[in-house]
């Protein structure tokens, strides 16, 4: 069974009462009277009783009934059918809870599945600007909408940040197996994000241009500003996925220059051991006819042209940056 959250009525901006569920089809009939139903893991029974009442369309219905993977509009006569998802970070897993609106003249119902953050405060909102309560469904329809875009900027903010702090751990120093996963994780969740807010940018122009009852033109500019906002959460998301495969970028960038410099480094010092096993490997041939092995200071002035050598190749390997 599914719980009602809220159910009320509204006349002129103003709370008129709460109802129960079963009242709302007598209220939506008056005149300048709209009722705003909120609805919790609501179940084949309360939609099939607010069906009744609303002559909701079968179809909208049946929609209702499925679970979706992508945020939608679809219009059933004067009435349209909305399905959006709110983004829930619970430790490092990110979920969306669906969210289900119908709307038509007199009625708006939101159907939440999950646990998400709760509509009451839009409801306080819109019951504390009662000028534009007094626009009606359309209002609220709005303020649903908007509500909902305002779940993603903190989610968002979260990811700005940890980025920034990877960033920086990435030029200080190499990345860890830990931190790859991590911005792996990051980088797909960005993409899931942009899964369900880059739909709600035609829903919104497709809002502008409805040419329903309860859809007043003078409330279109307030479905541009939540359009706007979408358009800049695309944006950002852009931003977060560039930061995110930059982040990769440099790492693998300085990991490899770590990595030159310490090939360098080997073969510097291979080449300076190279030198004293190249001369000790001529007087190992065991040649007779060397003159210098029979001279008394020759095992000093071999042992000194080794010593002098490797210094000079030290140097030489120092200057240049190899050690």
């Amino acid at each position: 069974m599914g719980e009602v959250v809220a159910a009320a009525v509204y006349s002129k901006g103003r709370k008129v009462s709460d109802i129960h569920l079963d009242e709302g089809r007598d209220w939506a009939s008056k005149p300048n009277h709209f009722v705003w139903i909120g609805l919790h893991d609501p179940g084949s029974e309360e939609l099939g009783n607010l069906q009744q009442q609303f002559s909701l369309h079968e179809l909208a219905l049946e929609d209702a009934l499925q679970r979706h993977t992508r945020p939608k509009l679809e219009t059933f006569g004067d009435a349209l059918f909305l399905v959006l998802y709110s983004p829930v970070q619970v430790g490092d897993e990110l979920t969306f809870v669906e969210t289900q609106i119908f709307a038509g003249t007199g009625y708006v119902i939101s159907a939440r599945y999950g646990e998400s953050a709760s509509y009451s405060k839009v409801r306080q909102r819109c019951e504390a600007r009662p000028l534009l309560l007094e626009h009606g469904e359309d209002f609220v329809l709005y303020a649903l909408l908007s509500f909902i875009i305002e779940n993603y900027r903190p989610l968002m903010d979260t990811y700005y940040a940890e980025l920034e702090e990877l960033e920086q751990t990435v030029l200080e120093c190499a990345l860890s197996h830990a931190e790859v996963v991590r911005i792996q994780l990051l980088r797909r969740n960005l993409l899931r994000l942009r899964r369900n807010i880059g739909p709600l940018a035609e829903i919104c122009q497709e809002l502008q241009r409805l040419d329903f009852p309860f859809i007043d033109k003078h409330m279109r500019p307030y479905f541009r500003d939540v359009a706007i906002h979408v358009n800049r959460l695309l944006e950002d998301l852009t931003n977060l996925r560039e930061m995110a495969d930059h982040a990769i970028e440099i790492g693998l960038l300085l990991e490899s220059s770590r990595q030159s410099v310490v090939q360098r480094k080997f073969a510097a010092w291979a080449a300076i051991l190279a030198f004293p096993t190249a001369v000790a490997g001529i007087y190992g041939m065991n040649f007779h006819n060397m003159p210098e092995l029979t001279w008394q200071y020759g095992y000093f002035a071999v042992l000194g042209f080794i010593g002098a050598g490797c210094v000079g190749l030290y140097a030489s390997f120092r200057h240049y940056g190899w050690l």
